[in-house]
């Protein structure tokens, strides 16, 4: 039997996951899957992108929002993103999602995104992701929740290798928290022999907007420094 493709891993690790994890309570667990449209834009850009068995460089979020991978279920592209720049059609209220914009920014900055996507796969560390009261919630902000997802970040981290990424080198979005807390699992478990941070799209487009071309090459220098690191 041919080996599944890269596409063919991500989407079927992704409709397998499960929205009865426990979770604290006022707290909910973001799950897009079951919504069709959702599942067909996942699919479409998977299969456009990705339908190959090349390695790439695992760029890690903190999780899913709720106007980014919470409706297209593509991470970091929302849904005008997703049609403009990736020519994956939608019939999402075309909303924009900040850390979208940031990311497409940079990826035009990068060559577009073909060669981005031939080189890099974007994830999270934890995922699904949250919301509470209504807004966005990250694994982080409560210890409790983080606890709790402590064994989904673990299994998903160990899934991103069987997909298909480096384990020489990854990108970690934000260097706060999500990268404190990655730094202290791989100490324990060596799941990568690099972690390279940088500031996380949002923290950029809210606070340092003036600053944005400054962040691009930022983000610019720390991917090559990735590339050199995996030898390509």
């Amino acid at each position: 039997m041919p080996k599944p493709t890269f596409a063919q891993q991500v989407i079927e690790f992704t409709i397998g996951l499960e929205p009865n994890w426990e979770v604290p309570k006022g707290i909910e667990v973001l799950y897009p899957y079951h919504y069709q449209p959702t599942l067909a834009t996942l699919r479409a850009f998977y299969a456009k992108y990705y339908n190959d068995h090349q390695e790439r460089i695992a760029i890690f979020g903190i999780n899913p929002g709720r106007f980014g991978a919470g409706i297209t279920g593509v991470p970091f592209s929302d849904p005008i993103r997703l049609e403009e720049q990736c020519g994956i059609a939608n019939s999402f209220d075309k909303r924009q999602e900040l850390s979208s914009v940031f990311v497409y920014n940079f990826i035009e900055e990068y060559g577009g995104v073909k060669p981005f996507y031939d080189k890099y796969y974007i994830t999270s560390l934890c995922p699904l992701g949250f919301t509470k009261d209504g807004k966005n919630y990250n694994y982080y902000d409560d210890r409790k929740l983080e606890n709790a997802v402590l064994p989904h970040i673990l299994e998903n981290i160990r899934a991103q290798f069987d997909i298909g990424v480096s384990n020489k080198a990854c990108i970690c979005m934000g260097q706060g928290k999500n990268y404190q807390f990655f730094q202290k699992i791989n100490e324990k478990y060596h799941f990568f022999e690099h972690i390279l941070p940088v500031p996380h799209p949002r923290w950029v487009m809210q606070y340092r907007l003036k600053r944005k071309a400054e962040f691009l090459q930022l983000f610019l220098d720390t991917f090559g420094k990735a590339e050199e690191l995996v030898g390509g």
